[in-house]
């Protein structure tokens, strides 16, 4: 509730919801007394839907006792606030004439005049009704319109009205043709922790004893001290799921095998020796995971060397486009680190959809992203280790993804959930998009 002096006194009720509301010219005061409803009750709601009647009396009641105690309320500040500025200025003019009790006892009996006046008009009173609406939402006015229109051709109401009602039974309808999120299965979705010890914690915090799946760059070199210090987050996840990045090497990958990490290659899965002998399609939180480990990971024969390459290299993203295209229809999830890979075989996908919905995660970029094309969603969670260590000057927030899907009848992406945190303050904020 509200207050706006100067306005031709009205009363007005305004839903933001649906961004429409009414005005009462009910309030003799100058002034604007505005109800925001601002709050849903969901049982009430939910008992609508499914076909209880509204207790009218109840409502009216709880909006009148509301609308009562903040005038109250209102009205008190306004006396005390009053009489305070009446006395401070007989304090400043007080002289022997006039004298002192004579200039407060006019500020408080002036505040008590004020007070009165407001009791007496403004609060709204007499019957309310003749309402004048107003909207500003792309449905609402035209069907307002059409409300008018209904004194002239009852053929306009049910022709205009009906038009309209679609858009707002849309509203109702389509959330309620789709799944329900409730008990489905999730995994959490990381990459570029970048040596953030901090980070990795945090990783096993946020996944709760769920999977993770890690798109690459762990470390920063994919050296044995790097990767002794980030090897907790092998027991981030329940399994904990890897592909290489750039900043990654063969000997981390190894190791976080020998810490009971699934790490997945586009030749298969790795086993202890960094062999890859397993499958290139695994079975893991019910889902078919391929992973395409970066083309430049480092070498331990070479010293860990940087061997990445700035600029996209079209061999390589022909290399990623001929491994995937005889998984599509058998895999649901595909790890890669460099979304540039991806361009590619997105536009092949364009133009010939998958015939079964294809999830890809990616890293690299420290930015959380997400991209939809038919049959294929593409999911960025950003930086884990908000940058890392190595990049202090990188103003990159920390951040992490999770995906809800469900498995029967078939596969399906139904929602993408990606939380970015301040390093510096901690303020964090999160966004959800429904996938189906």
């Amino acid at each position: 509730m509200s207050i706006d002096p100067g306005h031709r006194g009205a009363l007005d009720v305004y839903v933001p919801l649906v961004d429409w509301g009414a005005r009462f010219e009910a309030i003799r005061a100058p002034v604007r007394l505005r109800i925001d409803l601002q709050t849903i009750d969901r049982t009430t709601a939910q008992g609508l839907a499914q076909g209880q009647s509204l207790d009218i009396n109840r409502v009216r009641a709880d909006a009148e006792d509301g609308l009562r105690a903040f005038l109250l309320k209102l009205i008190a500040l306004t006396v005390a606030c009053s009489a305070a500025l009446g006395l401070l200025v007989a304090f400043a003019i007080r002289s022997r004439r006039p004298r002192l009790r004579w200039t407060a006892l006019t500020a408080i009996l002036s505040s008590l005049a004020i007070g009165v006046a407001l009791i007496v008009t403004l609060p709204p009173r007499g019957e309310i009704s003749d309402p004048q609406y107003y909207a500003h939402g792309p449905d609402i006015p035209q069907a307002l319109e059409a409300v008018e229109a209904a004194r002239r051709s009852s053929g306009v109401l049910d022709q205009e009205l009906d038009a309209q009602l679609v858009g707002l039974a849309r509203l109702v309808i389509d959330p309620g043709r789709r799944q329900l999120l409730r008990d489905q299965p999730v995994i959490t979705v990381a990459s570029d922790l970048h040596n953030n010890a901090v980070g990795a914690a945090l990783l096993e915090k946020l996944a709760d004893g769920g999977p993770v799946f890690f798109v690459g760059d762990l470390t920063d070199r994919g050296s044995p001290f790097e990767t002794r210090l980030v090897q907790r987050a092998a027991q981030a996840g329940n399994p904990f799921v890897f592909v290489s990045g750039n900043h990654d090497s063969d000997f981390s990958s190894r190791e976080l095998v020998r810490q009971g990490a699934i790490v997945l290659t586009r030749n298969g899965r790795l086993d202890e020796d960094g062999n890859p002998t397993g499958p290139v399609i695994n079975k893991i939180a019910g889902l078919r995971v391929a992973g395409y480990d970066d083309p430049y990971e480092r070498r331990m024969d070479e010293s860990y060397a940087d061997r990445y390459v700035p600029e996209p290299d079209p061999v390589e993203q022909d290399k990623f486009l001929g491994w995937l295209q005889p998984l599509l229809g058998k895999v649901d999830v595909v790890m890669v680190h460099q979304p540039v890979l991806l361009a590619p075989a997105l536009a092949v996908l364009r133009d010939r959809p998958p015939p079964r919905p294809v999830v890809f995660l990616v890293g690299h970029t420290h930015k959380a992203d997400l991209h939809t094309q038919t049959g294929v969603t593409v999911l960025n969670g950003g930086s884990m280790g908000a940058g890392g260590t190595g990049n202090l000057t990188e103003n990159t927030e920390l951040g992490i993804a999770r995906l809800v899907f469900s498995l029967e009848p078939s596969f399906q992406p139904l929602a993408a959930d990606t939380v970015s945190i301040d390093p510096g303050t901690g303020s964090s904020s999160a966004r959800r998009i429904r996938l189906d």
